[in-house]
């Protein structure tokens, strides 16, 4: 019989709830402005940033992030400074 030891620290990551955030449509910011947005905030690449502004677009909202509340909340604070509509869900 093998017995397998599993340290908790390899699986911290199962524990740790994620958190996502959510860009929400206007009609105030252009494409560029919210792709450059994404780019500098969320380091998006340009192609990752295009598509997230087209499907915000095309379907009101998307997400944008995900990752540990404590690393998504400057992210979204950043983006909320910015005049964007974001929330953490």
């Amino acid at each position: 019989m093998i017995e397998k030891h599993l340290s908790k620290e390899k699986f911290q990551h199962i524990e740790t709830k994620l958190y996502k955030i959510v860009l929400f449509n206007d009609d105030v910011h252009t494409f560029d402005f919210v792709i450059d947005m994404l780019m500098r905030y969320c380091d998006h690449s340009l192609n990752q940033a295009e598509q997230c502004a087209l499907i915000t677009h095309y379907n009101g909202k998307s997400i944008v992030k995900k990752g540990t509340y404590d690393k998504i909340k400057p992210i979204a604070l950043a983006l909320l400074e910015q005049g964007l509509s974001v929330e953490i869900e």
